[in-house]
């Protein structure tokens, strides 16, 4: 069997439960969200310690962003796709519609927001909390895109390349729509990857920044740009559209935080410039 054949038959078995037990089943993406959450959270507040907040706040900012980040995941999958929710409205109640995770940059939308008015609340440094926080944001997001690939959500278009995957679980057809035995872009493994590097340069650059708001203007600069392209390999009909359908409502986002992250760096450098003035 060749490499590549090999390689395929490894990424085409997943697995959308760890285990089923009668009524019970432990969804493996659930599994791999949690731990990305938790261990993101354990960076998170290591690194807030590290920079001088107090650890206490550091942990109950951590769970308001956790929840806010699910509602925000949320309401953004139902706003993607408005219409459908009208028509049925029952679906929001179903044990289907409380197993979705939600659109990512919902969760991210949500979390920055409620962050921020906590941060204000409880009089702490903002831009340098964020840096501190987005750290782990990037790792847990990472650890949940593994979770997206066992369960066969977020998938690609088809393709030819060598290293496409086809997806043969029943379940994952059942639960996200997967598309079966055609052989796809692995878009979930394309975005593991970037944000791992995403997640390695802004450790490196946390240590080593010269500014508050730095890192996390670093962060929505670069998933800024790995997300917009990455829509491009996406197939799954949950990010909306914009514009009569030139850009996903995703790749709008993406392009919001690009802006963002250069506002962040062009702060700084404005604020030098007139230092020096």
């Amino acid at each position: 069997m060749g490499r590549d054949c090999i390689c395929a038959t490894l990424l085409s078995s997943v697995f959308p439960r760890l285990f089923h037990i009668g009524n019970f089943s432990l969804p493996t993406y659930g599994a791999l969200a949690a731990v990305g959450l938790i261990v993101g959270l354990l960076i998170n507040v290591r690194l807030a310690k590290r920079d001088g907040i107090d650890e206490e706040r550091a942990w109950n900012l951590g769970l308001v962003a956790i929840f806010s980040a699910l509602v925000g995941a949320k309401l953004l999958l139902i706003i993607n796709d408005l219409s459908f929710y009208a028509e049925h409205p029952r679906v929001l109640l179903s044990f289907s519609a409380l197993q979705a995770a939600g659109v990512w940059y919902g969760g991210l939308l949500g979390a920055i927001i409620a962050s921020v008015i906590y941060m204000r609340v409880h009089q702490m440094p903002v831009l340098r909390v964020c840096d501190s926080f987005i750290v782990g944001v990037a790792f847990g997001h990472g650890i949940g895109r593994l979770g997206c690939f066992a369960a066969g959500c977020c998938y690609g278009r088809p393709t030819n390349v060598p290293w496409g995957v086809t997806f043969t679980n029943p379940l994952a057809s059942r639960l996200v729509g997967t598309p079966l035995n055609v052989k796809l872009h692995p878009t979930q493994l394309y975005e593991f990857a970037a944000e791992m590097a995403i997640f390695f340069l802004l450790l490196w650059l946390w240590k080593r920044k010269s500014f508050d708001g730095q890192v996390i203007g670093s962060y929505f600069f670069l998933y800024g740009i790995v997300r917009y392209f990455s829509e491009f390999y996406r197939d799954d009909p949950e990010r909306g559209s914009m514009f009569h359908g030139a850009i996903t409502g995703t790749q709008f986002i993406s392009i919001c935080l690009v802006i963002a992250g250069g506002v962040l760096w062009m702060r700084r450098t404005r604020a030098r410039e007139l230092a020096h003035a």
